[in-house]
């Protein structure tokens, strides 16, 4: 029996109680049960035992097949359990309406407006995302595969396998030699030009087996990220994309192998258990051991952390606006969602450590910090790095009970966070926005490329916490 049944059995154990012009009392006196306890049961609070249905069927003089029976209930009770069902929903939550009781005292025609309005509401946000809708959806969706899966996939792991044997490399950081090693073992040269199209990373002639790269890579770019990259579509076989999903999932597929390739499995898994063993996990030391970047590292671990180390774990990359743009979670943490249960393009707690790290002068060292949350405690160590589009957070998490595997786990930095719901990520205090809303113009800065994932609204990436906290400091006195 899930909830929506125990809801709907509840509400038609309440209208055969009320025909019949039996009270609460009454009724919790036939079963030997508390009235509190039929009142639960009646709300829907409460899943009631096989036995207690019996019984109840008993008193209330019909079946217990009646009771479960798939009929419909009268217009009030479907409209109670619509509404139930409504405030447990994202629309509700958003607004920062909290759940109430659904008294008898409450009119049918409030119950009706209440539905209506809720009803025009999911109307427009349909509408409003009917342009990114598809994205989000594919993301979604990839998101619980990932989810599934622990975000290891096996297949790919033998393929950077494979290729690493190919190629003799004999373990530790992959050389850029290595990579055009690779390449060749592919069929590929490598070619470094100025021109290459500015919206491109790589492009491959396929006919001719030539790779072109840029010869203008920054200082902080990995020249080895490049071209395994590129080659790492032609080692999955990857046709040409015919749908979003498509193009996203070959994406993370890329990114995947790319890593595997830098930090391979079986090397990096003994270096992982050696660290778990002297309770010194460090995404910093895989970082150096392999000489990648701190996300490619942070990433790889939440790869290799619930299948070899048994440790449960969550990704966060958040831009400096506060807008999520990658994320990945096995461990339970409840991160914002829009209805359609995307997190990228939202807006991050402003107490989560992937925010509070912004505000930190010591960008050498990793931050670590707890952070209480409604679903639990966490621990993240977070670091930020700079990018065309702005600095952007990268950080990775676990559970209070898995930190004692970590270094950092020793912080004296603790944050609380309501962060699941909007009113805490998204909407200002409520004498702030009385104030400021109305007037104030924020010109927004998040990147144009953000913007497609953003969720729609006056100013979207703006933290309109922010711009009013700035307006209250700044105003004449």
């Amino acid at each position: 029996m899930d909830d929506a049944d125990a809801l709907t059995i509840g509400r038609r154990i309440r209208q055969l109680r009320t025909s019949r012009q039996m009270t609460l009392e009454a009724l919790a006196t036939a079963i030997e049960r508390a009235p509190s306890q039929v009142s639960m049961i009646e709300n829907g609070k409460r899943e009631p035992k096989l036995t207690q249905l019996k019984a109840i069927a008993k008193a209330l003089g019909t079946t217990l097949d009646a009771l479960l029976e798939t009929e419909p209930l009268d217009e009030r009770a479907e409209m109670e359990i619509a509404l139930e069902r409504a405030m447990g929903g994202q629309t509700f939550q958003s607004l920062g309406i909290s759940p109430f009781r659904i008294g008898r005292t409450v009119p049918d025609d409030a119950l009706r407006a209440l539905l209506a309005l809720q009803g025009e509401i999911e109307r427009l946000k349909d509408e409003r995302s009917a342009t990114p809708e598809e994205a989000r959806r594919a993301n979604v969706a990839l998101r619980r595969l990932m989810r599934r899966q622990d975000n290891h996939f096996p297949e790919l792991e033998r393929e950077a396998a494979r290729i690493l044997e190919a190629v003799d490399h004999p373990g530790g950081p992959l050389t850029q030699r290595t990579a055009s090693d690779i390449a060749a073992h592919l069929g590929f040269t490598l070619h470094y030009v100025s021109d290459l199209p500015q919206t491109t990373r790589s492009v491959a002639d396929l006919r001719n087996g030539r790779l072109y790269l840029s010869n203008r890579l920054t200082a902080k770019g990995d020249p080895r990220t490049a071209v395994l990259q590129a080659l790492s579509s032609r080692i999955l076989g990857h046709d040409e994309p015919t749908s979003y999903a498509q193009f996203l999932r070959q994406r993370v597929e890329t990114n995947y192998l790319t890593g595997a390739l830098l930090i391979p499995e079986s090397h990096a898994v003994p270096f992982l258990e050696d660290a778990k063993k002297d309770r010194a996990i460090s995404i910093e030391d895989l970082r150096d051991a392999y000489s990648v970047s701190y996300e490619t590292a942070a990433h790889r671990f939440t790869n290799l952390a619930t299948v070899h180390l048994g440790i449960r774990v969550h990704f966060l990359k958040v831009h400096e606006s506060g807008t999520i743009t990658k994320a990945y979670e096995n461990d339970d943490v409840n991160f914002p969602t829009d209805r359609l249960g995307s997190i990228e393009g939202q807006m991050c707690c402003r107490k989560w450590t992937s925010r509070v790290v912004f505000d930190v002068d010591d960008y050498f060292n990793p931050y670590y910090q707890y952070t209480d949350t409604g679903n639990g405690t966490y621990w993240c160590t977070a670091r930020v790095q700079s990018s065309s589009e702005g600095a952007h957070s990268v950080s990775v998490g676990v559970r209070f009970d898995d930190t004692k595997w970590f270094l950092g786990r020793d912080t004296g930095n603790r944050g609380v966070s309501p962060h699941a719901t909007e009113v805490c990520c998204r909407r200002a205090p409520a004498q702030l926005e009385t104030t400021w809303r109305g007037s104030s113009w924020p010109n927004v800065a998040t990147p144009r490329t953000l913007l497609a994932t953003l969720p729609t609204g006056a100013f979207p990436g703006v933290d309109t916490t922010d711009v009013y906290e700035f307006l209250q400091a700044h105003a004449p006195a």
